[in-house]
């Protein structure tokens, strides 16, 4: 099943607790000092060294599976049948089931990030909850609150200490014209798409208070709104003529068009973005005709005309761009150039929807359903399959956590 494991780590936890006793002629004993709680302790949860990354597998036959990478360790996780789309928030994931609700899953892993310096956690897997809302469009977090964005135009927000806690609890609701569209919490606020009535895209965005109430309008226009992304410059949002980029601090928001190069046909601009958490260099497909890439830093967008892939992803600005293709083969590309750097055939052809790319900072993984594997692939090293993992069954759709 594996070649080349990880080896499990080794965690080594130091508790200081000192109590002092002060004895005197008739002096009654001092009460012993508090215990100081460690910095980025978290009850119930182990901190460990580095990322514990962890893979939520949902299976063609209702399945549902968590893999930690690690340890190897194959946890399930209930069923969910007919799903969709799974999407994760870092640390849960989310089920588009077929019975009309989002099935959420604790991975039981993941990271707190505090800027200039991160604290790693690991927990039990377990199934949290449902919330009814049927084809979710997006789903994204923070440390307060869980955005649950439906097809509906409905805007849900779930309360994530609860969620991490075990619970699903509804905080408020953000009522939208009827429209797919994304709805991203954002420092102590959420941005969610607006659109004109009858129209299926948004055309712009607000900013809205935990409570779901609008307090502002960003002045730049988004027409077609579809896809989002957060990076460390701001929240992405994709438009027809390019990305809205919404940056904010202390209540103040504001948007910066990154408009494309040219102009692009409606069926090659980008509508969904793929990269790896925190990175600000961006994945997306041009329709069938190649990818983009979007340096957020930068503000430019650069075209690669591959032809038609099946999947795109990328680890971030100087490494290259991940791209599969319709026959199966994984492919490397240069980033500034498109030229293909490596290559590998990797899963069975034709490649099946659901069929993703999930990239950290130096693995790949590959779900293959019809073969009933996962791959990991060190994309640092000519595409080199490092571990194979066979989970039981199709493994139709992925998410990982833990980042």
């Amino acid at each position: 099943m594996i070649a080349h494991p990880r080896k499990p780590l080794v965690r080594t936890t130091v508790i200081a607790a000192a109590a002092a006793v002060a004895v005197a002629c008739a002096a009654p004993a001092e009460e012993p000092a508090p215990e100081e709680v460690p910095h980025g302790y978290v009850a119930g949860a182990e901190e460990t060294a580095e990322a514990q990354s962890r893979l939520v597998v949902a299976d063609e036959a209702g399945a549902v599976r968590v893999l930690d990478l690690v340890t190897e360790e194959v946890v399930e996780a209930g069923r969910a049948d007919g799903v969709a789309s799974v999407t994760g928030d870092g640390r849960h994931a989310y089920l588009a089931a077929a019975d009309g609700t989002v099935r959420i899953v604790d991975s039981g892993a993941w990271t707190v990030d505090h800027g200039d310096h991160s604290h790693y956690y690991r927990a039990a897997v377990r199934e949290v909850g449902s919330v009814p809302g049927a084809d979710p469009v997006a789903v994204h977090a923070d440390q307060a609150v869980t955005a649950l964005a439906l097809a509906d135009g409905t805007v849900r927000l779930l309360d994530r200490a609860r969620l991490d806690e075990g619970a699903v609890a509804e905080v408020a609701t953000i009522p939208r014209t009827p429209h797919r569209g994304p709805a991203v919490p954002y420092e102590g606020h959420v941005l969610a798409s607006v659109a004109e009535p009858g129209q299926d895209l948004g055309s712009g965005v607000a900013v809205h208070d935990r409570t779901g109430a609008p307090v502002a309008r960003i002045d730049e226009p988004c027409p077609q709104l579809e896809g989002s992304a957060v990076t460390r410059r701001g929240v992405v949002f994709g438009c027809a003529d390019g990305a809205l980029l919404v940056s904010g601090s202390d209540g103040a928001f504001r948007g910066e068009k990154i408009p494309y190069p040219q102009a692009v046909p409606a069926d090659e601009r980008a509508r969904e973005f793929r990269h790896r958490p925190g990175s600000a260099t961006l994945t997306a497909l041009a329709g069938e005709a190649g990818i983009w890439a979007l340096d957020v830093t930068e503000r430019t967008w650069t075209r690669h005309d591959t032809g038609p892939v099946a999947a795109v992803n990328g680890a971030g600005a100087g490494t290259a761009l991940l791209t599969l293709t319709a026959d199966g083969v994984l492919h490397a590309l240069d980033p500034a150039s498109g030229a293909e750097v490596a290559s590998r055939p990797l899963v069975t052809a034709p490649v099946a929807p659901g069929v993703r790319i999930e990239v950290d900072t130096s693995r790949a993984y590959v779900n293959d359903p019809a073969a009933g594997v996962i791959h990991e692939i060190d994309h640092g090293d000519d595409l080199r399959v490092a571990r194979t993992f066979d989970l039981g069954g199709a493994p139709s759709r992925m998410v990982e956590t833990g980042r």
